[in-house]
C-alpha cells in the first residue's frame, strides 16, 4: 500500500512538473529573427545620456550588447546581474547603485539577457541609486 501511493505521488509531481514546463514554454518571449533597428539609451550617474542605435541580427538584446561591450556583468542564479554600462560601474555594496533597465519607456519585466530584441523597439540602462 505504501509502495502504490510512493508510486501516485512521483507521478503526480512529474505531472506536474510537466504542466509547469509547458506553460512556461509556450508563453515565454520569443525572438524574432532577421535584420532589426533598436536603440539603447545609457543615463550616467551624472544624468548624462548618450543613445546607441544598432542594427542587429541578435534575438537577445543581452548577446548584442555583451558583444558590442556596452556592458559587463556577472552570471548569476537570475541570469546577468549587470553591473557596467558604457564604462560605468555601478556597485550596490557601495552606494545601493545599480542599473535599471528599461523598455520602450517601461521597468522591463524581464532581465536584459533574455529580452528578446525586437524591432523598433527602445532600450534604457539607467544608473540608479536605490
Amino acid at each position: 500500500m505504501k509502495n502504490k501511493k510512493l508510486l501516485l505521488a512521483v507521478v503526480a509531481f512529474v505531472a506536474v512538473i510537466a504542466i509547469f514546463a509547458g506553460v512556461y514554454f509556450s508563453t515565454r518571449p520569443t525572438a524574432s529573427e532577421g535584420s532589426k533597428s533598436i536603440s539603447v539609451e545609457v543615463v550616467h550617474k551624472d544624468t548624462t545620456s548618450q543613445t546607441f542605435e544598432y542594427q542587429t541580427d541578435e534575438e537577445y538584446l543581452g548577446d548584442l550588447l555583451l558583444a558590442e561591450g556596452l556592458i559587463e556583468g556577472d552570471e548569476g542564479q537570475y541570469g546577468l546581474y549587470v553591473t557596467k554600462v558604457d564604462g560605468e560601474e555601478a556597485i550596490y555594496e557601495e552606494d545601493s547603485s545599480y542599473w535599471a533597465f528599461y523598455q520602450n519607456g517601461e521597468y522591463a519585466q524581464q532581465g536584459v539577457d533574455t529580452t528578446p530584441i525586437v524591432d523598433g523597439d527602445s532600450y534604457s540602462l539607467v544608473y540608479t541609486i536605490g
